[in-house]
Order: structure tokens, then sequence, then C-alpha cells
């Protein structure tokens, strides 16, 4: 009898095992398209950025973006996979209003890049994530459906097809099969894809902006009973953060054990992540490569790689991610396992930043690490999202190291900035907060702080100045913090003869 129950994540693992893959989509940052001279821009008006070739209008042909090739190379280099000297583009067969030619030039049995790898750490290990092919393609356009609740067609009165999109140079990079990761997949993922992007980034050739869909993840989920084969993988389409790639492992490996546990068989298909919810949807049943029929492009002579330019593009790399986190690391001073906290927190070029801004490197992980990853953790977003910037957090740390805030005025300083009422010295004037540091101001809060402790300030002229530590406080509570306590001690000793 069902009981469509959800268990728990940790009961899902400890019956199931998941194996994961990823299929990550990155739009290149061009300034043309892959087969045309249209701009790529990203923002223009609907259907502005078109022209015969990418509309797919008869007798219009393709010419390849040589700039889109050598990216996908050296995509493919970073991702430690070997260069085909001979491939060739196909044409992937289906049906969508945002298909202009009602085919995708792509790569099918002749990919640019195969069998590399990305290593990532999670839990202090290390976990090699194999890399089966990296090839190019073209993106689609983009729809929009008009007069629903969702966005989504259905419940839509009305849809609309912006081609702007169309033809932009596409590199797709598909994982083999991850198993053997247990209750970490969802980090694994997170780990994978955050490894990604950075090293992408790091290349310069993508903004990697997944918010702008010019990074979109589409994740592989199944499970087995350990011993047994791999289950049958569902495809989480188009997940578009960081935090969404782990959700949507999370959610499938509890979806799919409800349904194993209650005996209900799974199909493959495509599913849909909902941001509000957490949880997928069910989308279209998933086409095996039979149903695009794919064959080569007749209109484009295939791509032939020089091997001596392979190694040109092979020795210019930049330095690599890896390698950069190991540097940091050195010259700020913190353990590998510090470092890996930095880069799960999504931080290390936010820190990066704050230092080049004129703080220092401990300043700088003090409030990414602290304050601020606190405070996107409490309201879910990513921490370059929470509000306060590079030269903002730098500005703050300088005032603390100025004596004009101590920490916990900073944190109130900091509330400020993230709330959008400036940068840190309009927050102090508009607040009234900073530091009170002169003698006139605090005497009187001293003295009554003595005139109220009679039996602490005996000690302190005794000569137990440790004492003093009691007066200091109490002189913090009446000026709300506001005092610089160095100050406040050298006045209670002063006027106390100690």
């Amino acid at each position: 009898m069902s009981t469509t129950v959800l268990p728990s994540y940790e009961d899902a693992i400890a019956r199931y095992e998941p194996v994961i893959g990823l299929e990550t989509h990155v739009e290149l940052g061009t300034n043309t398209k892959m087969f045309c001279g249209c701009p790529t821009v990203f923002g223009g008006e609907p259907n502005t950025q078109v022209c015969p070739v990418c509309l797919g209008l008869p007798g219009a042909l393709p010419v390849a973006n040589r700039a889109a090739i050598e990216a996908t190379i050296r995509i493919g280099l970073a991702l430690n996979c070997d260069i085909a000297s001979w491939c060739r583009m196909a044409r992937k067969n289906y049906f969508y209003p945002d298909m202009p030619k009602n085919f995708q030039t792509s790569q099918y049995d002749e990919p640019l890049c195969v069998d590399g790898y990305v290593d990532v750490e999670v839990d202090g290990e290390t976990v090699r994530i194999e890399i089966e092919r990296v090839h190019l393609e073209e993106d689609t356009g983009k729809s929009l459906h008009v007069g629903g609740a969702t966005g989504r067609i259905h419940g839509a009165t009305e849809s609309l097809v912006d081609y702007n999109r169309a033809g932009i140079p596409l590199v797709e990079i598909v994982t083999k099969p991850v198993p053997g990761i247990g209750a970490r997949a969802p980090e694994v993922a997170k780990a994978y894809v955050t490894e990604l992007r950075d090293i992408i980034r790091s290349l310069d050739v993508s903004d990697v902006r997944m918010e702008q869909g010019s990074m979109r993840c589409d994740v592989n989920t199944s499970l087995n009973l350990p011993g047994e084969e791999w289950g049958t993988r569902t495809e989480t389409k188009n997940v578009n953060s960081l935090r969404s790639v782990e959700r949507a492992v999370r959610s499938e490996i509890i979806r799919q054990a409800m349904l194993l546990n209650d005996g209900i068989r799974i199909f493959q298909e495509t599913r849909h992540f909902q941001e509000d919810t957490g949880d997928t949807r069910p989308g279209r049943s998933k086409e095996t490569a039979t149903d695009y029929r794919y064959f080569p492009e007749p209109d484009l002579v295939p791509i032939a790689p020089d091997t001596a330019w392979v190694a040109e593009l092979k020795a210019a790399l930049p330095e690599l991610p890896s390698v950069k986190r190991a540097r940091l690391a050195e010259e700020w001073g913190i353990s590998a396992i510090d470092m890996q906290s930095v880069v799960n927190a999504g931080a290390i070029e936010l820190i990066e930043e704050t230092i080049a801004a004129g703080t220092s490197p401990a300043g700088a992980r003090k409030w990414w690490m602290g304050e601020l990853a606190r405070r996107a953790n409490e309201t879910g977003v990513e921490l370059a999202e929470v509000g306060a910037t590079p030269a903002q957090v730098a500005q703050l740390q300088g005032l603390v190291d100025a004596g004009k805030l101590n920490d916990k005025l900073a944190r109130q300083v900091l509330e400020g900035v993230v709330a959008g009422e400036g940068d840190p010295a309009a927050v102090i004037a508009a607040r009234g907060l900073g530091v009170v540091s002169d003698t006139g101001a605090l005497t009187a809060a001293v003295d009554a702080a003595i005139a109220e402790n009679p039996d602490i300030a005996a000690k302190i002229r005794d000569g137990k100045v440790a004492a003093a530590g009691a007066l200091v406080g109490a002189v913090m509570k009446t000026t709300r913090g506001q005092a610089d306590a160095k100050t406040v001690r050298e006045l209670i000793l002063s006027r106390l003869g100690a």
C-alpha cells in the first residue's frame, strides 16, 4: 500500500546509494554569435540582434566563430581534457518554438574535448569528478509565457519568443556518473559547479553569471540499493544558482526514495527545480540520442585544431583556481581547511577585493566569514548578494583600525550598510555612532562609575588595577558602547591615582 510519505534525507541515504551527473551549459563571452556576425550583448530589445543565419532563413549559410572554438579548447585544457585533432558539428533535430531552424547545430559523437577531470574538496577530502566531454554548440532563443501565475506555459494566455539569444556560442560540459559519494552528493554537486565556474571565470571566456543564464546546470540523479545496478536517472533542468544545485540533488534524492519505498518505478524524465518550495516538478519524458536524429552538419567544414596551436593555448593558460587557492592560503597565513571554508562560503574573491581596497587579510576574513556570512545564511542569499561591497568592508575595518569604531559599533554600522543606508561613514553620521575618545566628554561618565562602585574604586587605589575592567564595563554601558575603552581605562586609573 502506498504511503507517499517523504522520508528524511538521512533515512533516504541510509537505504539507497545516490549517483549524480552534471551537464553544465556555459554561454561564451564572444562579441558575435557562433555562426553569424550578430552581437551577443545581454539585455537588447527583443529580436533586434538577429539575421538570416541565426533565424534559419532559406539560403543562409553559417561560418564557425574561431574565438568560440579557441575558448572551448582552453576550457577543455583547463579541465585536463584531450583535444580532438579532428571533429565535426552535427545537427540535433527537435522542434521547439525557440529553435528558429528546428534543429540545433551541436556536436554528437565527435566532441572537441574528451576525458578530463576536476578535483574538488568536500569535508577535507578530495573528490575527483571525471569529465566525459566538452562540446561546442549554439544556444536557443527564449520563450516568454504571458498571463499565467508561474511564468510557465501552463495557464498562460500567450507566448512570445525572443531570438536574440539564438545562436550564441554555448559550451556543454558533461561529467561521467559520480557514484560512491553517499550523503555528500549534494555538497559534491555544489562544489563541482563552484569549481567549474571559478575555472571558467579565470579563463575570461564567460561571465558565468547564473542569474542571467550564462551558466546553467542540469542535474542528473538516481538511486539504487547497495550492490545493485544504478537506478533510472532524472534530469533537473536549468538550475541557476550554486545553492539550488545542492538543494535540487537533496530534494530529488528524498523524492526518489519516497517512490522506491512505495514500490513505484522511477521514469527517465526532465524535471524543473522550484526555488520557492525547494522541490522538483515533472517536465517531459527524456529523449534518447535516436530521437534527435543526429547527422553531420553539411554546411560546415570539420574542425581540425593544429597541435602547435593547442600547445600554445595550453602554455598560456592563467593561474587556475586550485593553484591560486594554495598561493593565497600561504599569503593570508591560513590553513588549507580554513581556505576551504572561505571557498565554501563563496568568499575568496570578496576577501581578495577587500584586501585590494586597503585592509589586511585578517580584517577582510573577519567580516566576510563572520557577520556577513551569518547574514547570508539567515536570509538564504549568496554572500556576494548580502548587501555590502568589498570597498565598504575595507572602509569599515579601516575605521576600526583607526580607533573610530570598536567591534560592537562596527557591527551596528555594518547592519546599516547591509540595509542600504550608505557607506560606513554615512551610517555613522546618520545613526550617531562612532567611538567617543574625547576625555572631556568621558570624564563625567568615569566619575559617575567611580561614585557608584566605591568598593571597586578602593581596590584600584590599593593597586589592584585589574579591577578597572569592571568600571570600564560600567562606562561602556552608560555610553551605549561608544566610549573608547582604552581612553576610559586611562581616565579611571588617572582619577584613582593608580
